[in-house]
């Protein structure tokens, strides 16, 4: 019996470089904030020349592993549940223009997301949770014809929501699903009296926050993104 063609297949030299380089990070040889070595310490070390070191660098840059400035040698970044997220940000930005069903998806899903936010919330908060939530609302309400502001103001108090939890995976979900949703969002808010159901419902959740009502919580971010989920359109 005839077994199966495996064909070997040739890699790029800068794909091998990439390769021993990301092993030099995750083993931890390299840590967050070091320098990488120069190129001429890498083509000596690895017997390549410069374009293929500097090809495997920029993938490391482009997945966040490390950031490379001009004139200064690349420095290993902190991987953070946000630096993980930012690098899919454009990708996610591109899915949700192409397809209507896609940010109908996301919208979905931010809801079930900030419901159990809500409840999380609700049972951890402490005052100076809800002093701080006053304070974003506060700003909100100052921000009034100004939809830039208003809306930044109100990322951050969605956002300040998920911080309550103590996870800070959660927070990066919130920060990328509201950077994502903000592209389709700003211009709705312009709407005579829309920013001021935003502010009266904004205030109705911070109240089921401070009596620590999961329930009433749950349901008051229900409502509010329920009859603002129109808001945001392609």
């Amino acid at each position: 019996m005839t077994s199966a063609i495996e064909p070997i297949v040739r890699r790029k030299l800068s794909d091998e470089v990439f390769d021993r380089l990301e092993r030099l990070i995750t083993s931890g040889e390299l840590q967050p904030g070091d320098e990488m070595p120069s190129e001429r310490v890498l083509m000596e070390r690895f017997g390549v020349g410069r374009p293929a070191i500097r090809e495997a660098m920029q993938s490391l840059a482009n997945k966040g592993l490390v950031s490379i400035s001009h004139g200064e040698r690349a420095k290993v970044l902190k991987l953070t549940a946000q630096s993980i997220f930012r690098q899919v940000d454009l990708t996610a930005k591109i899915m949700l223009s192409q397809s209507a069903d896609s940010l109908e998806h996301l919208k979905s899903a931010r809801i079930f997301f900030e419901r159990g936010m809500a409840r999380e919330a609700a049972q951890r908060a402490k005052q100076a949770d809800i002093e701080a939530l006053r304070e974003i609302i506060d700003h909100q309400r100052a921000s009034l014809g100004h939809a830039e502001e208003f809306i930044s103001a109100d990322m951050r108090f969605h956002t300040r929501i998920a911080q309550i939890s103590g996870n800070p995976i959660y927070v990066a979900v919130s920060e990328a699903m509201l950077a994502w949703l903000k592209e389709y969002h700003t211009e709705m808010l312009i709407w005579t009296g829309k920013e001021k159901y935003t502010l009266a419902e904004h205030e109705e959740i911070l109240e089921r926050l401070a009596a620590n009502d999961a329930d009433g919580a749950e349901a008051a971010v229900l409502k509010h993104l329920e009859r603002s989920r129109s808001l945001y359109m392609k």
